[in-house]
């Protein structure tokens, strides 16, 4: 489907993660070692957001800024502009990913991931089962505005408007993530849902069919689809849990869905 990919933790290149590391965010676009029957490679798209100047392992200078965030269609490895934004930036809050669109849905810029809106960054790596069907029940319980204003018609902006829309109102983010999940899965049992949320404080994600893994330093969280180098201490989070994940202090808690 796609692969994507959180940080949490001291200010870091933007590149190290996207192009840098020897399994990166690029080269998992065209050599996936992972998918689970979810396609071949991840080249419809790509994305990345992060929080300027934000170091989540230092007090906070005041609100949590809002995210940037830069999204096209096409390959990741031949945007030369993203590269030299991405060498050029640093942040210790960054969501991104690369896509494998869902045979059916457009391949615009406004389907890729990240999604955003206000603090928020969220991305899906996966795809309702059944789709448009299995989701109308879902969407019925948005305004028509959010329907309306949704970045794309596609799974992946549906459940973002959803899940916007449900934080918007005050629940906390893993509880809204996991209820999500756990509704389109009853709709659509054979749905692939990884989801990852950040509001460059906190990371929340879900395994469901897909990978995850986390690699966890004294002052950095990492989350990804498939580990980004060989560092011993990634481990898998096992299939249909919930990773929650914040830093100062650093803490990663990860319960069964």
């Amino acid at each position: 489907m796609c692969r994507h990919l959180g940080y949490l933790g001291p200010a870091v290149p933007v590149a190290d993660l996207l192009f840098e590391r020897p399994h990166s965010l690029e080269r998992q676009a065209y050599a996936p070692k992972d998918m689970r029957g979810g396609g071949t490679v991840n080249v419809d798209g790509y994305g990345v957001g992060w929080f300027p100047g934000l170091d989540p392992s230092r007090p906070p200078l005041g609100d949590v800024r809002r995210p940037v965030r830069y999204r096209r269609t096409g390959q990741i490895w031949g945007d030369a502009n993203l590269r030299a934004v991405a060498a050029a930036t640093s942040s210790g809050a960054i969501l991104a990913a690369v896509r494998s669109a869902t045979a059916g849905m457009p391949v615009v810029d406004t389907a890729c991931a990240p999604f955003t809106d206000g603090r928020w960054l969220f991305s899906l790596n996966g795809r309702i089962d059944g789709w448009p069907d299995t989701a109308a029940e879902i969407a019925k319980t948005l305004p028509v505005t959010d329907l309306l204003t949704m970045d794309a018609p596609t799974d992946a902006a549906l459940l973002w408007a959803v899940l916007r829309h449900r934080l918007d109102a005050g629940e906390q983010p893993a509880e809204a993530v996991v209820r999500l999940v756990n509704e389109i899965a009853d709709a659509s049992p054979h749905s692939r849902l990884n989801l990852l949320l950040t509001d460059g404080t906190v990371l929340v994600g879900t395994t469901w069919t897909h990978a995850l893994w986390v690699l966890e330093k004294a002052q950095s969280v990492t989350v990804a689809s498939e580990p980004l180098d060989d560092d011993p201490e990634w481990r898998e989070i096992p299939d249909r849990s919930v990773l929650c994940a914040g830093i100062n202090p650093s803490t990663v808690e990860v319960q069964p869905i």
